[in-house]
């Protein structure tokens, strides 16, 4: 067969894959990275970077102490990438976040100075400390990843990424997050505590002047390449079908008030594909959905007053059980 035999279909489809396999190798290793800072957190990792290759954002709702700011950290420190953290406070204004057009004298101009959001990860540290309003500072950037300043809309970095961090049991003080901005997030994680080994191994991470530092695995080009080949995964027909079977399943539960909006199904199958990604697959299993759906949808529900008591996830859980598996 003469090199004008081969198809130029087949040629590019060959090229993509190798690609493909390329950036897979590479989000590996960017799994590989977080994990030899972060002690006993392999699965939040994967959930941190399922969301950053699936384009959404990451709420963690943890005590203090556990890892969450490392995470953030230690993910920006493996993309090449910009990183800023907002810690946020009742007094944090929405120009603290979004930037604030300054008048010049000597130009008799308003020249504009950027806030911390024109960055590539952001870090807010505490969300549930500022006011609903500088809380909805975020939604206009989180949702179309742009922001609208004294009439005039900005464009954010290709590549925006959110990390937003709550203490979930300390109240005073806090705004609870409204609907809407939760809506925002891809999934709502928690890193929990580590075994005994795992805080041994942190004690001598801490002893040594290096132990939380890791390099760049990944540029920020990459990072958008690998977001476009997460969107090329394979979703078989059985499978959308599961997926939106899970969310209507979720609005006619006796347990649940409100279900799941389709932003929800989308953004579930969206961690479904990045998912198969991550196992190097080039298409989505059941078990990709049904595994990641309690962290993409149990904060998109509101559980009747009874059933108030049962965390969000494990509501989730229940409705996976009454949804049947495609073979």
């Amino acid at each position: 067969m003469t090199q004008a035999d081969v198809k130029p279909d087949a040629t590019r489809s060959s090229a993509s894959n190798s690609n493909s396999k390329e950036l897979q190798l590479k989000a590996k290793a960017l799994l590989d990275n977080m994990n030899s800072v972060l002690v006993g957190q392999e699965k939040a990792v994967r959930f941190a970077v399922t969301a950053l290759l699936a384009g959404g954002h990451l709420l963690i709702e943890d005590v203090p102490g556990v890892g969450k700011t490392l995470l953030a950290k230690s993910l920006a420190m493996s993309v090449q990438s910009q990183f800023k953290r907002i810690q946020c406070t009742p007094d944090l204004l929405p120009s603290d976040i979004s930037g604030v057009s300054i008048y010049s004298q000597t130009e008799g101009t308003f020249n504009f100075i950027p806030g911390p959001i024109f960055t590539n990860i952001l870090l807010t540290d505490e969300i549930n400390r500022a006011t609903p309003r500088t809380q909805s500072s975020l939604l206009e950037a989180m949702e179309e990843n742009q922001v609208t300043i004294d009439g005039h809309t900005r464009k954010l970095p290709d590549l925006f990424f959110v990390i937003a961090t709550e203490n979930p049991i300390e109240y005073h003080g806090t705004f609870p997050l409204p609907e809407a901005q939760l809506d925002r997030f891809m999934m709502c994680i928690s890193l929990g505590y580590p075994d005994l080994k795992q805080e041994l191994e942190i004690l001598d991470k801490t002893l040594s002047q290096t132990g939380f530092e890791v390099g760049a695995v990944l540029t920020v080009d990459e990072v958008i390449k690998a977001r476009q080949a997460v969107r090329q995964v394979f979703v078989e027909q059985s499978v959308k079908n599961y997926i939106v079977d899970i969310v209507h399943a979720t609005r006619r539960h006796p347990s649940i008030v409100l279900g799941v909006s389709p932003r929800g199904t989308q953004l579930l199958m969206r961690g479904a594909q990045s998912a198969a990604f991550l196992e190097g697959r080039d298409f989505v299993k059941p078990d990709d959905v049904k595994f990641l759906a309690p962290y993409i949808l149990g904060h998109r529900v509101i559980p009747k007053m009874q059933d108030n008591k049962v965390s969000h996830s494990d509501l989730i859980l229940r409705v996976l059980e009454d949804v049947s598996v495609p073979v």
